[in-house]
């Protein structure tokens, strides 16, 4: 830190350096603070919670099992049903709360024009969770 001097003659120039006093007195005010309000802090109140379990509790919903032959016969449930009673059938299950899957065994030669047949009149009953089952293991 430069000194001043009482000599006139010699020039006085702006002080380039930071004052830090009013930083020290500023942080140690901080200090203190903190100090005396970090012990009220760790005082907590006892309080007995209940107890939640993490695990969800779902209920599934009933599934219709849906079976596409590859002559094109219909399974409803492994009962052999016939292609006009479908409607009826899709429209009863879908008034069911809550509403059931309906899950679609096609044989693997089953023509895709059945099975979309079958997937369009559940769509158009209200079925909305429509699912095929696959073999993982072909």
């Amino acid at each position: 830190m430069a000194m001043g001097s009482f000599d006139p003659r010699r020039h006085q120039g702006p002080m380039a350096e930071i004052n830090v006093v009013p930083l020290v007195d500023v942080m140690l005010v901080l200090l203190v603070i903190f100090i005396i309000t970090a012990p009220l802090l760790t005082n907590s109140v006892k309080i007995d919670l209940p107890k939640a379990s993490s695990t969800p509790n779902i209920t599934k919903p009933d599934h219709i099992e849906f079976g596409i032959r590859e002559d094109g016969s219909f399974f409803w449930s492994g009962e052999k049903v016939e292609m006009s009673s479908l409607p009826e059938r899709f429209a009863l299950e879908a008034k069911k709360q809550p509403q059931p899957e309906l899950h679609i065994r096609a044989d693997r030669l089953a023509r895709y024009e059945l099975v979309a047949q079958v997937m369009s009149g559940a769509a158009k009953a209200g079925i909305v969770r429509i699912g095929f089952v696959t073999d993982p293991s072909q």
